[in-house]
């Protein structure tokens, strides 16, 4: 783990992370932004638990990073929220978008799956970068860190990523991740794009029938990378 000197201990970025984003790590804006989260969190409840904003980089190496899902922000409730991109902790019940992925993940592949558990850990330590744009949020208040630098810091992210990693593959679900990812090059990465699984896109046609999941790992089959196991809860 490298600790980031300005920031409170329970703020860490992987190594490998550390040294890609280092610029964006030593840059005046994020050591006010991680000043400004400290505040946030000393008063006021917030999610994830600080040790955990930066899980969607510490589960998911650099080196083995393949897929790129962008999500808006955590969740808000109680207990939910795990530092994953659309994923809950253990033992919360499964939110109505993943509930909506699980099913077009099931149709796609054509397989029997039945989760018990809304947990995404699994995918993200097969290279699944699971990114929310903002890494913070309070309590009970959906979108309340926006004003925070997190999307200058995620833009950054996207933006790296794309510019210094070859053949990744970005699943942009709904407008906001579709104009976050905007940017990436069509022509070294594979971009797929559809309606967000929330249940009011879903329900309007958006979001079934996309087979992001079977495309996904027939395009990263075809250069040369191992495919994700999608249905693996381990």
């Amino acid at each position: 783990m490298n600790n980031l000197k300005s920031e409170p201990k329970s703020l860490y970025l992987a190594s490998d992370w550390g040294l890609f984003l280092k610029d964006e790590i030593e840059a005046e804006y994020f050591k006010t932004l991680m000043q400004a989260v400290d505040e946030e969190y000393q008063n006021h409840t917030c999610f994830p638990p600080k040790d955990l904003i930066f899980s969607a980089f510490n589960h998911c190496t650099l080196e083995e990073v393949k897929v790129v899902i962008i999500g808006q922000d955590p969740y808000h409730g109680e207990g939910e929220a795990n530092g994953l991109s659309f994923s809950v902790n253990d033992g919360v019940k499964i939110p109505p978008s993943l509930r909506n992925i699980y099913r077009e993940l099931t149709d796609d592949l054509g397989a029997i799956f039945m989760p018990t558990s809304g947990n995404l850990e699994a995918w993200a330590k097969q290279g699944v970068l699971l990114l929310n744009a903002t890494l913070s949020v309070r309590k009970d208040s959906p979108n309340s860190h926006k004003h925070l630098a997190w999307s200058k810091f995620t833009d950054a992210v996207i933006e790296k990523l794309a510019s210094e990693k070859q053949q990744l593959v970005f699943l942009l679900w709904g407008s906001f991740a579709q104009k976050k990812g905007n940017k990436i090059d069509r022509t070294q990465h594979l971009v797929l794009e559809s309606g967000h699984p929330s249940p009011m896109s879903a329900n309007q046609g958006k979001w079934f029938g996309n087979k992001h999941f079977s495309q996904t790992n027939a395009y990263l089959t075809e250069k040369g990378f191992a495919p994700v196991d999608w249905l693996n809860r381990e």
